[in-house]
């Protein structure tokens, strides 16, 4: 059984068995949350997070509905609710940061970031940049005057091809070191998990991956983390691991877990749900379903959330003008 699915048992579980309390701020029946993909994906576990930890810590008193609606890996969805429901109260789409990469990208048709109104983050992983344990570079700063030096000397890899998240990450922290993005060697596939394997297997040097997907590799002192694309640093196993930024490198890759609602939702349903999500990320409850899911601690809501995506955006943006991925 591999982890997705034990942990969708896992929430599945909760959803079941949690108690219908009563709460200040009460749900309607049909609260539904729309996952962008097919079951058992990051989406699908994002709004079984709401809807679990909503129901767990008494918020709501009905089961929210989660439905699918896969295509354009979020484009569908997000068509759907400009289109179709852009005024419905009951609505949550879960998001994440790739959304915003898709969005800077245009690969949601006519509509950009501010077409609706994103709600909220509940949580968040990190990237990461990974070498092996036994890799000549000791610190990020070594590796960047490797790159500088031979920036097709050293071979990067990652899930998803030039555009993706995973090559952002590449991206970003070579032109914090006024290294060209165009000029890396990078290596596509199709995952993390065989990003990682191509690591351990010297088929690549750099892996940029995520922090919550190196703990076992980390434990067994198979690999070295550079950096981690943090604000701060992260504790348990996480923390004797350098921010990319307290090394002189401004550079952060925040995977957010979040949400969003029609453009046209009034602001009192807006501000419930703020408060909702927020009274989700405080309740001792949450903790454990966040952390079953490899997440890290992120609690950002209402206008404050709305601006941070879109300046996001905007970033994006900007790196895929200037390395000719858009116009």
């Amino acid at each position: 059984m591999n982890s997705n699915t034990s942990l969708s048992l896992l929430l599945g579980s909760v959803l079941l068995g949690g108690a219908l309390l009563s709460s200040s701020v009460q749900a309607a029946d049909n609260d539904e949350c729309i996952a962008p993909a097919k079951p058992g994906g990051g989406y699908d576990l994002t709004c079984r997070l709401a809807a679990n930890g909503l129901l767990e810590a008494g918020l709501i008193e009905d089961p929210m509905l989660v439905t699918y609606m896969p295509g354009g890996i979020g484009a569908v969805a997000y068509n759907h609710v400009n289109g179709v429901r852009t005024d419905d109260p009951n609505l949550i789409v879960a998001a994440s940061t790739g959304a915003a990469v898709n969005l800077a990208l245009g690969k949601f048709g006519q509509y950009d970031a501010d077409e609706v109104r994103w709600l909220g983050a509940i949580g968040v992983d990190y990237g990461a940049i990974v070498v092996r344990a036994d890799a000549p570079w000791q610190t990020l700063d070594e590796l960047m005057a490797a790159l500088k030096e031979d920036p097709s000397s050293v071979a990067f890899g990652a899930g998803g091809t030039v555009g993706s998240q995973d090559w952002m990450k590449a991206a970003l922290t070579a032109r914090a070191a006024d290294i060209d993005p165009r000029a890396l060697r990078y290596v596509a596939f199709e995952g993390g998990g065989e990003s990682l394997a191509a690591l351990l297997g010297n088929h690549i040097q750099v892996f940029t991956g995520d922090l919550s997907e190196l703990r076992s590799q980390l434990e067994s002192g198979d690999i070295r983390v550079l950096a981690a694309l943090s604000e701060e640093r992260v504790g348990g196993p996480y923390a004797d691991i350098p921010t990319a930024a307290e090394q002189g490198y401004d550079v952060q890759w925040p995977i957010w877990r979040g949400y969003y609602m029609g453009p046209e939702v009034s602001d009192e349903a807006y501000a419930q749900w703020s408060e909702r999500l927020q009274q989700l990320a405080e309740a001792d409850s949450f903790a454990t379903l966040r952390e079953a899911q490899g997440l890290f601690p992120m609690a950002m809501f209402g206008d404050e959330f709305d601006a941070y995506v879109k300046q996001q955006v905007a970033g994006f943006k900007e790196l895929a003008q200037e390395v000719g991925l858009t116009q």
